[in-house]
């Protein structure tokens, strides 16, 4: 064996550990990328719902607790340049699902968001979360819709349930 496969393979193994590790203690940090994310314990979809002008139009993330795990959620927005942040849905209980409702012209000023997930039941904002999924704005696969029951419709068929 190489030195430089020797190194390879112990700086793999040392990333994994790292990865494992911050998986054990929670504190784990996701992309979402699309308007549909789905793992074992959470599901979330986006959609839009149109208002009469862009200030009257709302960005609805739903969020599903699957296995009961998460206590408390919390949205919050970022400026991807100056970093500088802003809560755009306070912390709020999580039991099997929340709809977080932002105006979608809040993501102009802080387009990149991060969904923070917390176990518990403390629930607040000085708490690590146990889950981040981040995401770089609102994304692109976000549908659309005119009446409020049209995307409770949507968001309900995409998610597996029924209401």
């Amino acid at each position: 064996m190489t030195l430089r496969r020797a190194v390879a393979i112990c700086l793999s193994s040392l990333i994994l550990v790292g990865a494992d590790t911050a998986s054990a203690m929670g504190q784990e940090t996701v992309h979402g990328a699309d308007s549909l994310f789905l793992t074992n314990t959470v599901r979330i979809a986006w959609a839009v719902l149109k208002g009469a002008s862009e200030d009257a139009t709302t960005v609805v993330v739903r969020i599903v607790n699957s296995t009961g795990i998460y206590g408390f959620v919390r949205l919050d927005g970022i400026d991807p340049f100056s970093k500088s942040r802003k809560v755009l849905a306070q912390v709020r209980p999580l039991t099997w699902q929340v709809d977080l409702a932002v105006p979608r012209t809040e993501f102009a000023e802080f387009p990149s968001c991060e969904i923070h997930l917390y176990q518990g039941s403390a629930g607040s904002g000085d708490q690590a979360p146990y889950l981040t999924v981040y995401y770089f704005g609102v994304p692109d696969t976000t549908p659309e819709f005119p009446t409020e029951q049209a995307m409770d419709a949507y968001l309900g068929k995409i998610l597996g349930i029924a209401k």
